[in-house]
């Protein structure tokens, strides 16, 4: 079996402090300590889960190469797959370098302890990684990459999204969602949407004034999009999934705040603010737009390949 190339995205340690002395405040609260303590036992977690699946990669017949996710700036190539050891938000960095070539495998490498969260339900906020799309961790990850090497699995196709501004398509393709809104949150929102296939409108032009708009794929659809009141949607599909932020006197356009983009369908959105951005998975990815401008979603992207948990996919 010819040797595999891998690429290992990882997600960096966190930076705690160091000062330790008896007159630093945080070491004479014994609250902040505490979630000091929990927080060094995170990156310590995290650190022996990138050690671990090292060793193990020693064992097998692949060369890696390991690069923390805030050094990726060029598209992945020549690699076979990407194993990304962090939690979603380091998958979803990888799904924007690479393209419908090369598989990805998420690690979660510091999930969630439902003992820990309900030991310091009182305290703080004790959840860890919640890695969603991440079909490993340390407990099985030898046994994925076996059967990925010995080709005893084959990868899901993700549905991503496309947009484009005044037509150009915008970099990258969205994994989760996509947000459009007027920089200040206070502000209103204004701007008009409806759907289209093939040129002919699907719907009715919906005005609109609220917070922004919010749009998911699939994979997105149990995140931002499930807390603003929209549906959990089967990770294979490839329909997009909508909701206008608090709109204002929707009126008779109310049963249209919410709904389903199919995938011969697109959504064409008239922004009509003096000023606007379009967050691509979440807030690092940002675009500006202007009065007039017009954007366009839809499903008509390259797919991410990605080893999927299969609770997911059963």
């Amino acid at each position: 079996m010819a040797r595999r190339r891998l690429l290992l995205l990882l997600k960096p340690f966190d930076v705690l402090p160091t000062n330790q002395s008896e007159n630093n405040f945080h070491f004479r609260n014994p609250k902040l300590l505490q979630v000091l303590k929990y927080l060094d036992n995170r990156r310590l977690v995290h650190k022996e889960a990138i050690n671990f699946c090292q060793s193990i990669l020693r064992k097998k017949l692949v060369d890696w190469e390991a690069v923390y996710r805030f050094n990726l700036s060029q598209p992945i190539r020549g690699v076979d797959l990407v194993v990304t050891i962090g939690g979603d938000g380091t998958l979803l960095q990888a799904s924007h370098f690479v393209d419908n070539s090369i598989p990805v495998l998420g690690v979660n490498s510091d999930p969630t302890q439902a003992k820990e969260v309900e030991e310091y339900s009182e305290e703080f906020d004790a959840s860890r990684s919640t890695g969603f799309l991440c079909a490993a961790t340390v407990k099985n990850f030898e046994q994925i990459i076996d059967d990925i090497l010995e080709s005893r699995v084959r990868p899901s196709e993700v549905s991503r999204m496309s947009v484009t501004l005044n037509s150009k398509q915008l970099s990258p393709y969205a994994l989760n969602d996509v947000l459009i809104a007027h920089p200040c949150p206070a502000t209103v929102s204004r701007f008009s949407f409806r759907t289209k296939k093939e040129e002919q409108s699907c719907s009715s032009l919906v005005h609109c004034r609220s917070s922004g708009l919010r749009v998911s794929t699939a994979a997105g659809s149990t995140a931002a999009m499930l807390s603003a009141g929209g549906f959990a949607m089967p990770i294979l599909s490839k329909d997009l999934q909508y909701i206008v932020r608090e709109p204002i006197a929707p009126g008779a356009y109310n049963s249209l705040m919410h709904g389903i983009v199919k995938p011969e369908e697109l959504m064409d959105i008239a922004w009509y603010c003096k000023e606007g951005l379009i967050y691509i998975d979440g807030s690092h990815l940002v675009h500006s737009v202007q009065h007039g401008d017009i954007i366009e979603l839809s499903s008509n992207a390259p797919t991410l390949k990605v080893f999927l948990p299969s609770h997911l996919i059963s």
